[in-house]
């Protein structure tokens, strides 16, 4: 009996990954369309290095460490380009409506912590995202990061705590005094 061949077999290890990695790039950037690309360039990148890999190794770490290489160095291009201002802003309402229903007060709990996730600094971000929302352990976040275990240990808990208070609204940034000019 012939197998249905290696293409498929590639196909089909990788695309049960691919929820998994939109839900990261949208996470990480914020829009739709930005993150659906991102996916693409990152399967793209995993199809054709795809005799790099290594066979014992994590697919899932192998695609998610492609995908965030992918997103530092296009915040890098970015950062030579300068910010781009999108005319109309993604503020993951869609993502939170379809996520916590249509009760208001769960949405205003979406829209919370979304907001403060995305006021995260990135490494912070990245962490969570990595070990909350997709169940990296913590040494596969450090070798997917690339960095010590202590690190991931320190930005998780840093960020864990700075998210705490942004949805609380303790981290609020304080407003500038007013003065009674004469």
């Amino acid at each position: 009996m012939f197998g249905r061949g290696r293409a498929a077999d590639t196909a089909d290890a990788i695309e049960r990954h691919i929820p998994a990695l939109r839900r990261f790039a949208w996470a990480l950037l914020r829009d739709g369309t930005a993150a659906d690309d991102l996916v693409q360039d990152c399967l793209e990148r995993a199809l054709s290095r795809w005799h790099l890999r290594r066979a014992e190794g994590d697919l899932r770490a192998w695609l998610f460490t492609i995908l965030h290489n992918l997103f530092l160095n296009g915040r890098r291009g970015a950062g030579r380009r300068g910010d781009v201002v999108p005319v109309e802003g993604d503020t993951g309402e869609a993502f939170a409506d379809e996520a916590a229903g249509t009760a208001a007060e769960s949405l205003l709990v979406w829209r919370d912590a979304l907001a403060g996730l995305a006021a995260l600094p990135e490494e912070q971000r990245v962490v969570l995202l990595l070990v909350g929302v997709e169940d990296f352990s913590y040494e596969e976040t450090a070798r997917l990061l690339g960095v010590p275990l202590g690190t991931v240990m320190s930005r998780l808990s840093r960020g864990r705590a700075r998210l705490h208070r942004l949805i609380e609204g303790e981290d609020a940034p304080a407003r500038p005094a007013l003065r009674r000019v004469k």
